[in-house]
């Protein structure tokens, strides 16, 4: 499974940022091209893993929104995408976001008291990222049902966890100055179908 996936990984360019080992790839950049049939892969790995018994898909601007749309279009669950930008609308929740290597503020809106959702995102290394993505979620009063990423990169996961979120992954990676040198599918228990288990 993944095959797309694993072996576009392992031909991702990887350049240095500070002490940072980064690699470009089209799931987590958009770069070179972003293509249908990795989209396609993704989305339906994510229905075979994840509980889609929910009212709406989460994700972050800007990488998470292929991904989003793809799982919106299959499974028919609308898609609210949390905002780099202020917007100011009523209900509007700004979060601090901190990674390994920024920091800014995320905005979400669309999201009601009660809302079942999936959080669905393209990476995490840190956490940063998603840890104020489910805060901002806690503070709407939204219920994650499942979160799901496609690359494990570092020991954000595992950070997420001690927090007590649970966290799904579907490959791990490792990466040195010159190139990914290992990609691992994780395991996941499955819970989804063709359909997702929505109901």
């Amino acid at each position: 499974m993944l095959e797309r996936l694993k072996r576009s990984l392992l031909d991702a360019p990887v350049f240095r940022r500070g002490d940072y080992n980064y690699f470009i790839h089209p799931i987590t950049d958009g770069v070179p091209e972003v293509r249908p049939d990795l989209i396609r892969e993704v989305a339906s790995h994510i229905i075979r893993i994840a509980d889609l018994d929910v009212d709406k898909i989460v994700t972050v601007e800007a990488m998470g929104i292929p991904i989003g749309i793809a799982l919106s279009m299959a499974s028919d669950i609308p898609l609210v995408i949390i905002r780099k930008r202020k917007y100011g609308l009523p209900g509007e929740i700004e979060v601090s976001q901190v990674t390994g290597y920024s920091k800014s503020q995320l905005f979400l809106n669309g999201i009601e008291k009660g809302d079942r959702v999936i959080v669905v995102d393209d990476v995490v290394s840190t956490g940063g990222t998603l840890l104020a993505t489910l805060q901002s979620l806690e503070v709407a009063g939204a219920q994650v049902r499942d979160v799901v990423v496609v690359i494990k990169r570092g020991d954000g996961v595992l950070r997420l966890r001690e927090k007590g979120y649970d966290i799904k992954t579907m490959v791990e990676l490792e990466v040195d100055e010159h190139r990914v040198t290992s990609v691992t599918e994780c395991a996941n228990r499955t819970v989804g179908g063709p359909g997702g288990s929505r109901g």
